[in-house]
C-alpha cells in the first residue's frame, strides 16, 4: 500500500525534527482522564505510538503496562530508549493481530489520519474486538472530511479523514458506548476526540 510506505518513510527521515517542534504536554488533560478510566495496572495498547513520548512515557509513570505499534523503524528505536519499560513493535494498525479481549484500553492519537479512511471502519472493529469488556478507547483525528497528501517537515505525507459526523457513526456501529465526543483545541490545533467504552 503506498500510503503505508509513504507515512514509513517519511516518518523515519524526521522523527527528530518532528519530537523537537512538537509540543509534549498539550494533552495532558485528555491522558489523566483516560488513566481514570483504566484498572490500576491496566494494559495499553498505544497505536501509532510514534517515539513513546508523550504517551507511552506518561501511561508508565502511571503504572500502566504500555504495548506500542508503529510503522517506522526510528520511530520504534526512539520509543525503545524513551520508554524502556514499555513493549514497541513493528505493527500496521491495519493489521491488528491480538488475541481478542487483551488490553483494558486503547489509544490512537495523531495516527489514524495517516491511513485511508475507507479502512477506518475495521481498524475500529479490530479494536473492539481487542479490548476487554468495559476496555476503554481514546483516539483523535481530523475535524474535516479529506484525503491526500502535502509536505510535513519537507517529506511527502499521507492524510486522510472521515468528518467527525462519520467518526462517531463508525465508532458507534461496531458496539461502542461513546463516553465523550468533541473537538478540542490543543497546542493551537483543532483535533476531533473520542472517549468510548466496550460494554
Amino acid at each position: 500500500m503506498f500510503e503505508t510506505d509513504m507515512v514509513k518513510k517519511s516518518y523515519n527521515k524526521i522523527a527528530a525534527s518532528y519530537y523537537s517542534h512538537r509540543d509534549l504536554n498539550k494533552f495532558n488533560g485528555e491522558l489523566d482522564k483516560f488513566i481514570d478510566l483504566l484498572p490500576k495496572n491496566g494494559h495499553v495498547l498505544d497505536v501509532g505510538c510514534g517515539a513513546g513520548i508523550p504517551t507511552g512515557k506518561y501511561l508508565v509513570s502511571r503504572g500502566l503496562k504500555v504495548t506500542g505499534i508503529d510503522i517506522s523503524d526510528t520511530m520504534l528505536e526512539m520509543a525503545r530508549k524513551n520508554v524502556p519499560e514499555g513493549n514497541f513493535i513493528n505493527k500496521d494498525m491495519n493489521k491488528l493481530d491480538f488475541n481478542e479481549n487483551s488490553f483494558d484500553g486503547i489509544i490512537s492519537v495523531y495516527a489514524l489520519f495517516h491511513v485511508p479512511k475507507k479502512n477506518h471502519p475495521n481498524i475500529f472493529k479490530q479494536f473492539f474486538k481487542i479490548l476487554k469488556p468495559g476496555g476503554i478507547l481514546l483516539i483523535n483525528t481530523g475535524t474535516s472530511e479529506s484525503e491526500g497528501l502535502s509536505k510535513f517537515f519537507g517529506e511527502s505525507m499521507f492524510w486522510s479523514n472521515y468528518d467527525p459526523k462519520k467518526t462517531l457513526e463508525i465508532v458507534k456501529s461496531v458496539g461502542f458506548s461513546i463516553l465523550f465526543e468533541g473537538v478540542l483545541v490543543r497546542g493551537g490545533e483543532f483535533q476531533y476526540w473520542i472517549f468510548a467504552k466496550k460494554q
